[in-house]
């Protein structure tokens, strides 16, 4: 069965860190782009950031530019999503997303460019104000 798993979602103080992780089972997440999103309560889901499948283009929503970091494990068939200096508008639920695409130095932080399947289930990111 293929599916995406992600974790590392909790309660933070402002200021703090988290790290959240998108496996994959079932399938090598090798050759997929991989985006992080987000859904604040009663918001629309933006993306947050992604990762091309060679792992060499990275992008960011200006939001999280400097604070936020992608990366990925090919052994582990781990893409991670490192947040730190986190404040009250980083909540929310995030959720990885995967896509195959054939250029592999392209990625994208646009929801409607991953099929409906291809999205893991969200962990949820909790910052007080």
């Amino acid at each position: 069965q293929y599916q995406l798993l992600d974790s590392g979602g909790g309660l933070v103080q402002p200021g703090g860190s988290l790290r959240l992780s998108c496996e994959a089972s079932g399938f090598p997440l090798d050759d997929y782009l991989v985006g992080w999103f987000r859904q604040a309560p009663g918001g629309e889901r933006e993306g947050v950031s992604c990762i091309s499948s060679n792992g060499r283009t990275k992008n960011y929503a200006a939001s999280v530019l400097g604070r936020f970091t992608i990366d990925r494990d090919y052994s582990k068939n781990v893409v991670y999503l490192q947040m730190t200096n986190l404040k009250a508008d980083d909540a929310g639920t995030y959720s990885c997303a995967a896509a195959y695409w054939r250029n592999r130095d392209a990625c994208t932080m646009s929801s409607g460019s991953y099929g409906r399947s291809d999205w893991s289930k969200g962990t949820l990111v909790t910052v007080p104000s």
